[in-house]
């Protein structure tokens, strides 16, 4: 116990010490009322000893994809010292994938897992400090910033977002035990593994066509599933998958299930319209049903665009300074792994440029 509540507290019990002169009732009186008030001051002197001071960081990284990781790389090796919040699913998407075939330097591929446990490896090589844990609230607005991870408050000069965004998904019972396994969100990562297959898109938009004919360059037959009676996609995508021998369309037709055990093998599907039910034999599923930026932390404290992405400026800069953007979070258009480590490379470098005009 700290030594002011010490102090005070012998105050207490000498002040009700009773005369001896006193009755028991008036004696028996005032040790109660000591108890209580020393009862008071010990509780409020264990929540003075469990405060644990504020934490401030230089720099502080929100995610833990390529971006992310990568980020910290080049601020680790400049010495900054950076924290990364690792969030609720660290190393991000691609710790769900199997091969991946497309990132540099690795002629025979690498897991996915795997690719991001090096990369982080190398981040904490440089003097990483890496949370596994979420941001639940920020204040951009504050100076310095403050971030807090989980429950703990942290203070930062600079901080460098690289959430990601998150695929939509159907939300079938089959379909996360089977990500991966045939079930995939991106054609361009996945592609390559289904040649000569017949595959499924569900989607009826521009993303949903251009991955569809990505995809009758590998795939021997692709079945566009469409839930509604038209497409969303542009005249040009339409026409596009329309000419394409490869490419069927069906519309009023949705996903009610996903088959197979170890891979996927078919699909079961319904016809909205007359309820028939059907089963559509292919070895992949590729959904291009939209992404959902992760900004919901950031939402009233910087500008958005109306898909939830962070509006940007000059590539990694937002209206904020010492506030910059990585990756998917404000890419919506490529979603590459090497595209989003590239991005965290300009980050940190953005962020060391500002915090040694600060210093």
């Amino acid at each position: 116990m700290p030594k002011e509540y010490s102090k005070s507290l012998a105050n207490c019990l000498c002040f009700y010490n009773p005369q001896p002169s006193d009755k028991n009732t008036c004696a028996s009186n005032a040790m109660k009322k000591a108890l209580i008030l020393a009862q008071s001051l010990f509780i409020s002197s264990m929540q003075c000893a469990t405060i644990r001071p504020m934490k401030h960081h230089k720099l502080i990284i929100i995610g833990s994809g390529p971006a992310g990781y990568t980020a910290a790389i080049y601020a680790g090796r400049a010495e900054l010292s950076p924290l990364v919040a690792a969030g609720p699913e660290p190393g991000g998407q691609l710790t769900t994938t199997t091969e991946v075939e497309n990132f540099p330097g690795f002629p025979n591929g690498i897991v996915g897992p795997d690719l991001m446990q090096a990369m982080r490896d190398q981040a904490t090589k440089f003097g990483t400090e890496v949370v596994d844990a979420s941001v639940t609230k920020v204040n951009l607005k504050s100076t310095p910033l403050s971030i807090t991870i989980g429950d703990e408050e942290h203070t930062t000069d600079c901080v460098i977002i690289a959430t990601g965004a998150s695929a939509l998904w159907l939300g079938q019972t089959n379909e996360q035990r089977l990500r991966g396994k045939g079930v995939s969100a991106c054609a361009t990562c996945d592609g390559f593994f289904f040649k000569g297959k017949a595959v499924a898109v569900v989607g009826g938009g521009d993303a949903a066509m251009e991955e569809a004919t990505f995809l009758t360059k590998f795939a021997n037959h692709v079945t566009v599933l469409v839930r509604s009676d038209k497409l969303r996609a542009s005249k040009p995508m339409i026409k596009r998958a329309e000419e394409n021998p490869k490419i069927t369309i069906r519309y009023n037709t949705v996903v009610t299930d996903i088959l197979g055990e170890a891979t996927v093998t078919g699909l079961k599907l319904k016809h909205v319209i007359d309820s028939t039910e059907e089963e559509l034999p292919v070895g992949g599923l590729f959904l291009a049903i939209g992404h959902r930026p992760n900004t919901d932390v950031f939402r009233d404290q910087l500008e958005l665009d109306q898909k939830g992405y962070i509006v940007i400026q000059n590539q990694v800069l937002t209206s904020i300074p010492g506030v910059f953007v990585a990756g998917d979070v404000a890419d919506y258009r490529y979603r590459q792994a090497i595209t989003a480590a590239g991005w965290g490379c300009m980050a940190a470098l953005e962020a060391e440029k500002f915090l040694s005009h600060k210093e």
